[in-house]
């Protein structure tokens, strides 16, 4: 591999920093402030990866064993969450998420959506939109490298 053009360097830090402001905008706009990131964070993990136990989950957050502990007792109190026993091992519980927990990410997740359309729409051009969305395969593939 060759050395990257220092114009291609800029170019990725640029991106860097934009994907990171729009991932941080588009969290803001999270369930009207109800969860805490480390919250949400655990409810996604859950809707994309499936059951998991507590350590697991720990450990994909990298976060110690109580503080996960802490974040799941609140997620069950709000009812998001649904506990069995571990078919392998019974003394371990699998969590999930309940109907309510499914719910709220999808609605999360609807929620977004809205807004970003709605800023694509008032933000940019149809020219613009039109670039944005040519890029994305390309961003994506970038993604997937």
């Amino acid at each position: 591999m060759g050395e990257v053009p220092p114009h291609v360097a800029e170019s990725a830090g640029w991106i860097r920093a934009v994907v990171g402001q729009l991932h941080r905008r588009l969290r803001q706009v999270d369930n009207a402030g109800i969860l805490t990131p480390s919250q949400s964070a655990v409810l996604n993990r859950l809707y994309r990866e499936g059951p998991a136990t507590q350590g697991e989950l720990a450990a994909a957050e990298h976060v110690r064993q109580q503080s996960m502990a802490a974040t799941l007792g609140v997620l069950d109190e709000l009812g998001y969450l649904a506990r069995t026993p571990d078919p392998a091992d019974r003394r371990r519980v699998v969590i999930s998420l309940s109907e309510s927990g499914t719910d709220t990410v999808r609605g999360v997740f609807q929620h977004r959506d809205e807004w970003l359309a709605r800023a694509l729409v008032d933000e940019l051009s149809p020219a613009e939109l039109d670039a944005v969305t040519r890029a994305l395969p390309l961003l994506q593939r970038v993604a997937q490298h």
